[in-house]
């Protein structure tokens, strides 16, 4: 039974969530605030944190940073706010989120992703076991195995959302990849979810490549997507 930390201060809301996740014979663990959730971490197993961004005291953006700082590096962070605007949904998966849901939502979607997140989990607990992959592109080589990324042998740090980008083009070479194909790929989202996201953390990933002034790798193709080629 996989164990779910709520950080939510609505009652109503909280009470809507733990009913319907309990229902579908998940562990729901509730606190009111970003302190109290922080504690919780520290103390309980966790498959998973759902959090919202307007909270008392620490503010969800905060708290999703702090977890990550702490070396929870992996542990899925779905995050629920009521500012739905492009730049609160980029300033919550920039912290740290990897997935957002804009209040009011329909309990049947907070389940759909929450599923997908947990899918994600397994499937890189499992990678463990098995022999990684390597690939490589120009002067760029990714380890599946151990999760590393250099580029001319020098090793670049990557967020986990981040890291999942750059494997889908490294696993991809030369293809042009769509908006919407690297949002089902990367984070699980099958539809158009209105917000520029995904051009946004291709700018992450090409400032972290590019910032030894190394050549753009990452191409826009007007109009299509992405793809990973070198510019001739």
């Amino acid at each position: 039974m996989s164990s779910i930390l709520l950080i939510e201060d609505e009652e109503n809301v909280a009470n809507i969530i733990k009913k319907g996740l309990k229902e579908e014979g998940y562990n729901v663990i509730h606190e009111i605030d970003g302190i109290s959730g922080m504690d919780t971490l520290g103390k309980k197993p966790l498959n998973l944190i759902i959090l919202d961004i307007l909270l008392p005291g620490m503010n969800g953006l905060e708290v999703c940073r702090k977890i990550r700082d702490l070396g929870y590096i992996e542990l899925p962070i779905l995050m629920l706010t009521a500012l739905g605007s492009v730049e609160n949904v980029v300033l919550g998966l920039d912290s740290g989120a990897d997935d957002y849901l804009t209040k009011p939502f329909k309990l049947i979607e907070l389940k759909a992703r929450i599923r997908t997140l947990l899918r994600r989990t397994v499937a890189l607990d499992e990678s463990k076991y098995k022999n990684g992959d390597h690939y490589s592109f120009a002067n760029i080589h990714l380890n599946d195995y151990s999760k590393t990324v250099s580029r001319n042998q020098v090793e670049i740090n990557f967020t986990s959302t981040e890291y999942r980008l750059l494997l889908t083009f490294m696993k991809n070479p030369g293809k042009v990849l769509s908006r919407n194909y690297l949002l089902d790929e990367v984070w699980g989202i099958d539809f158009d979810i209105g917000t520029n996201v995904v051009d946004v953390y291709v700018n992450y990933v090409r400032k972290k490549l590019e910032s030894k002034g190394q050549e753009r790798i990452i191409q826009t193709i007007v109009g299509m997507g992405y793809a990973l080629k070198q510019d001739k």
